[in-house]
C-alpha cells in the first residue's frame, strides 16, 4: 500500500521527462522552414558566385519567377489539370484494384499460391519502360498515362493490403468466428480495420507514383501536361523551366498527401492515440 503512490510518482516523472525531450509543433515547423531557407539560400549563393553553372542549375530566384509567370498568365493551369486528371484516375483505379486483389489473395490461399510467381515477375519489371508500349496500345492521349500510373500504384497497394490482412490478430479472428460472425462481418469488422493502416500507408506512397506515371508518360509522348512542359523546357535548354515543372509537381503531391493524411486521421480516430 505504501509503495503504490511512489510507483505512480515515478511513472509521472518518467512521462514528464519523455515529454520534455519532445519538440512542439511550432518548433518543428520553424525548423522545417529554416532548413528550406538555408538550402535555397545556399543554392542561390553557389550559383551567384559561379560555384554552380546557372546553365545547368539555374537559380531559385529564376525558378520562382518562372513559376509566377506560369501561374499569373494562366499558362500552367490547363497542363496541370490534364496531369491531375491522369494521376487521379491512375490512383483510384490502381488503389481500388490493389485493395480488391490484396483482399482476395490474402483470404484465398490457393489463389495466392497459383499467381504468386506471376505477381513477383510483373512487380520486378521496371514499369517505366512500359510507357512506349502503352503509347502504342492506347495512343498519345490520356489512356496511356493512366495505364502507366495504374501499374505503378497497383503493386504498392496490393502488397500492403495483403500484408495487412495477414497481420490480423488471430485471437480477435478466432473470437469473431466463435461468435458466429459471417464472412461479410469478418471482412467489415476484423479484416478491414486491421488492414486500413497498411492501406493508408501505401496510399501516401502511391499518390506520388500515380503522378510520376502521368508525368513520365507525358514526357515521353504527349501534347499536354506537366511532363510535356518539362520536355519542352529541356528541349530549349531552359533549366529554370525544368525545375519549375518539378516544383509544381511536388507541390501538387504535397497537397494531395495532406488531404490523405486528414482522411486517415478521421477514419482511424477509433484507434488508441488516433
Amino acid at each position: 500500500m505504501t509503495e503504490r503512490p511512489a510507483e505512480e510518482s515515478d511513472k509521472a516523472q518518467a512521462v514528464v521527462r519523455l515529454r520534455g525531450h519532445g519538440v512542439g509543433r511550432g518548433a518543428t515547423l520553424a525548423l522545417q522552414i529554416a532548413v528550406f531557407v538555408v538550402s535555397v539560400g545556399a543554392w542561390e549563393a553557389l550559383v551567384a558566385y559561379d560555384f554552380l553553372d546557372p546553365f545547368f542549375y539555374s537559380q531559385p530566384s529564376a525558378i520562382g519567377k518562372q513559376v509566377w509567370r506560369w501561374v499569373s498568365t494562366g499558362f500552367i493551369w490547363p497542363h496541370l489539370a490534364v496531369t491531375l486528371l491522369e494521376a487521379m484516375l491512375a490512383f483510384v483505379i490502381g488503389a481500388a484494384s490493389g485493395i480488391v486483389a490484396g483482399l482476395a489473395f490474402a483470404r484465398i490461399d490457393l489463389l495466392a499460391a497459383v499467381f504468386d510467381p506471376y505477381i513477383r515477375i510483373f512487380n520486378a519489371l521496371p514499369r517505366v519502360i512500359l510507357a512506349p508500349i502503352f503509347i502504342l496500345w492506347f495512343g498519345l492521349g490520356i489512356g496511356s498515362k493512366v495505364a502507366l500510373g495504374v501499374t505503378l500504384v497497383f503493386f504498392v497497394v496490393f502488397f500492403n493490403t495483403f500484408q495487412g490482412i495477414r497481420e490480423v490478430d488471430p485471437v480477435v479472428l478466432n473470437n469473431a468466428r466463435m461468435l458466429q460472425a459471417s464472412d461479410r462481418q469478418l471482412l467489415r469488422y476484423v479484416y478491414l480495420p486491421s488492414a486500413v493502416a497498411w492501406i493508408f500507408s501505401s496510399l501516401h506512397t502511391s499518390i506520388g507514383f500515380a503522378l510520376v506515371g502521368a508525368v513520365v508518360g507525358e514526357y515521353i509522348g504527349s501534347a499536354r501536361g506537366i511532363g510535356y512542359v518539362v520536355s519542352q523546357a529541356q528541349g530549349l535548354f531552359d533549366s529554370a523551366g525544368v525545375f519549375a515543372g518539378l516544383i509544381m509537381t511536388a507541390a501538387v503531391v504535397l497537397l494531395i498527401d495532406l488531404a490523405i493524411n486528414r482522411l486517415e486521421r478521421y477514419l482511424l480516430r477509433w484507434r488508441p492515440g488516433g
